[in-house]
């Protein structure tokens, strides 16, 4: 990545704006209704008609708060909402995503986690992934990441 490339990149994310930064054809893309990037990522990043979004973990975007020790519905359905808000920020819904990993901290609550998620697809749901982990970021039970296609 050149340094104007990472520039730009840093410049939207500090911004907390809709869109922006078309460098050689990638688009750094945020939304101010989604919580801000915890690290040095984006929160999704557009190549071509292709979306791909960071995970997200159930932080409510409105208050900052992170929700580690809410149920895993709860979880779930925040972090769901938080993809929704990335994908709204380039004009895409839930059914623009094709392919998402699930990482989950504990396989036991999976049949929950599943109930919620099914609710975001309830036709044609993408490709996923469901993986647990030994670890979230900030001991969350559940992250969700994602790709998208504009046809």
């Amino acid at each position: 990545m050149t340094f104007r490339a990472l520039a730009l990149t840093l410049a939207v994310a500090a911004a907390g704006t809709a869109a922006a930064a078309d460098v050689a054809g990638i688009t750094v893309v945020a939304s101010p209704d989604a919580p801000k990037a915890i690290g040095p990522y984006s929160q999704a990043i557009r190549a071509g008609n292709v979306l791909y979004l960071a995970g997200q973990i159930p932080i409510d975007p409105k208050s900052g708060e992170l929700k580690k020790d809410a149920p895993i519905a709860e979880q779930t359905k925040l972090v769901l909402d938080n993809l929704k808000a990335v994908l709204a920020a380039d004009g895409m819904t839930m059914a623009n995503i094709v392919s998402t990993t699930v990482y989950m901290k504990d396989l036991n609550e999976f049949a929950t986690m599943n109930e919620v998620y099914a609710t975001y697809f309830p036709s044609n749901p993408p490709a996923r992934a469901t993986v647990q982990v030994a670890r979230l970021p900030r001991d969350v039970g559940v992250e969700i990441g994602a790709i998208a296609v504009k046809p």
